[in-house]
């Protein structure tokens, strides 16, 4: 997950709606089904998907009364949290 693409999105969001990302998202994993996909290309879906779904969690914290860099940081603590477990 890259914090500038995820802000970007989240940035997104606010001028349009969610469910626009939410589309996306449903876009790119139905590309996932294509079986001549290469792994490479797969990862790069992967990796869009995943910032498309952090942005719509920290669109959520913003909506619930976070401040938008606190709640950019949060999310990211809880990422690399996770991925130091």
């Amino acid at each position: 997950m890259k914090l500038p693409i995820i802000k970007q999105l989240t940035q997104f969001i606010e001028e349009n709606d969610q469910d626009y990302v939410v589309e996306a998202i449903e876009v790119l994993e139905a590309l996932t089904e294509v079986s001549s996909l290469k792994d490479e290309e797969l990862d790069v879906i992967g990796e869009l998907i995943s910032n498309m779904y952090g942005a719509i969690e920290v669109d959520k914290l913003v909506k619930e009364g976070t401040p938008k860099k606190e709640a950019l940081n949060s999310f990211m603590q809880r990422v690399l949290g996770s991925i130091d477990k």
